[in-house]
């Protein structure tokens, strides 16, 4: 299944992932800001709040680790991002593969379709194998804070991909850490990352969704 891991990681799949900071929009706003302490801390915080509810979904119901994933997303900005991901997700594996049941339940309104318990139940459902789904998973969540980092003028491009290739010994290291954890353990490992991307809604002006 590795073309279709490859489809999904790509950033041509619309999965709406462009349109959200993840509270670097926000953040860049204090003088004082280290890129790459923030960037170190985006991944930690997908390997322990996200990693979990995408690694469960092979063995649990879905219903019941977006619930989790409900109770456990408190910003209200994260919390709106999640779900407007996972269902543009969603939404698009529906047109692309045919796999229908996660946006049918969607629809229906019988799910929230927060993003991590749903890329795991859909990337389960298109013969992903666990491990490769948490790695797209993790790889998606750095790209999309250093992607942000570039159309926010922080780096340019060549420099975004030389962050990016210095963190595949903390890739490892945060799938290795967090990649078994049971939904229950999900936690917010980066507070103050998290304090930043609350505060987005109440900037003046901005370009990202979150």
């Amino acid at each position: 299944m590795k073309w279709r891991v490859l489809q999904i990681a790509d950033s041509a799949f619309p999965t709406g992932a462009f349109a959200h900071s993840n509270g670097l929009e926000a953040a860049a706003r204090l003088d004082d800001m280290d890129l790459d302490a923030f960037v170190d801390s985006a991944i930690w915080q997908a390997g322990h709040g996200a990693l979990p509810f995408v690694s469960a979904a092979w063995t649990r119901d879905l219903g019941e680790l977006d619930a989790l994933a409900d109770a456990m997303l408190v910003n209200p900005v994260a919390n709106r991002a999640s779900r407007a991901q996972g269902r543009a997700l969603a939404a698009t594996c529906a047109r692309v593969f045919d796999v229908t049941a996660v946006d049918d339940a969607c629809r229906a309104r019988l799910l929230r379709v927060h993003h991590a318990p749903a890329f795991g139940a859909l990337t389960r459902a298109l013969g992903v194998d666990r491990r490769e789904a948490l790695e797209t998973y993790l790889h998606g969540a750095l790209r999309a804070v250093t992607s942000a980092a570039v159309r926010l003028g922080l780096v340019g491009p060549n420099e975004a991909q030389r962050m990016t290739a210095a963190r595949a010994p903390l890739l490892d290291r945060v799938i290795a850490t967090c990649g078994d954890l049971p939904a229950e353990d999900a936690a917010q490992a980066a507070p103050i990352a998290d304090l930043l991307a609350a505060a987005h809604d109440h900037l003046d002006a901005r370009i990202f969704a979150s």
